[in-house]
């Protein structure tokens, strides 16, 4: 089990107030990590650091936008001032609207690509200096149905999403050489605050149900494993690839 023992080990999660983000930065602390969290909301990043701080580790609460490379940088110094050391990223920070293509505008379009693209590879950017003089680290980057599938209306999440697996692929490539490993996780569908719409469609939600084979969906806490697997030594051998967590989604998809 020491394969998947984070201790000494420090971790910033973008996106980590809430939903996925929080889980996932609760499940590296459980897993012996320092973690940090980063969003532009203070009072949830509160609460999540007192969260990490109740199983007994260290925490530190980042206000800051990842769409903004200033903000960004002065995230990653925060983080690396307070705790000597960066070893996982993990990059949640994300956002989503439904909306006919046709009827998209830039600002838009922007915005979406912005944080969930944009801001993926400066967070990334940001943090490999520390990583690569350490000679170790790993990235943990989300990715999402919509890197692999099509779903109307989701034009410029599913372009977002893609590009994700892309720029993992290539960081993955290029950073591997210096030590730092570099990975997606797609999560299926999940009920968070970004799909309580959705979730509150009964309708909608048995047949989601009926695509998904192990017949329910995704809590946050179902990242646990996945995200320590990837953060640890574990998948010392694993980089530029993704691994969806979707209860069995995209097998069933079109059938």
């Amino acid at each position: 089990m020491s394969l998947f023992s984070l201790d000494g080990k420090v971790a910033l999660v973008t996106g980590g107030g809430r939903g996925l983000g929080r889980a996932m930065a609760l499940a590296l602390a459980e897993a012996g990590a320092d973690v940090a969290v980063a969003s532009r909301t203070r009072t949830q990043l509160e609460h999540a650091a007192e969260a990490i701080q109740a199983v007994g580790k260290n925490s530190l609460p980042v206000v800051g936008d990842v769409s903004k490379v200033v903000e960004v940088r002065t995230m990653i110094k925060k983080v690396v001032k307070k705790f000597g050391r960066l070893d996982i990223l993990v990059n949640a920070a994300g956002v989503n609207q439904r909306m006919s293509s046709v009827d998209v505008s830039p600002e838009l379009w922007e915005r979406i690509v912005g944080i969930n693209l944009r801001g993926t590879f400066f967070c990334c950017q940001a943090a490999a200096p520390y990583m690569i003089k350490q000679r170790s680290g790993s990235i943990i980057n989300i990715a999402s149905l919509l890197s692999a599938i099509g779903i109307p209306s989701l034009a410029p999440y599913a372009a977002s999403k893609a590009g994700v697996v892309g720029l993992t692929r290539v960081l993955a490539a290029e950073w591997a050489p210096h030590g730092v490993r570099v990975n997606c996780i797609g999560p299926g569908y999940f009920r968070t605050e970004m799909n309580r719409a959705l979730f509150a469609d009964k309708e909608w939600v048995s047949r989601l149900l009926r695509r998904v084979p192990l017949g329910r969906a995704g809590v946050p806490e179902d990242l646990a494993g996945t995200v320590i697997f990837l953060a640890s030594e574990a998948s010392s051998y694993v980089t530029g690839q993704v691994l969806y967590v979707d209860g069995g989604f995209l097998t069933s998809w079109g059938k």
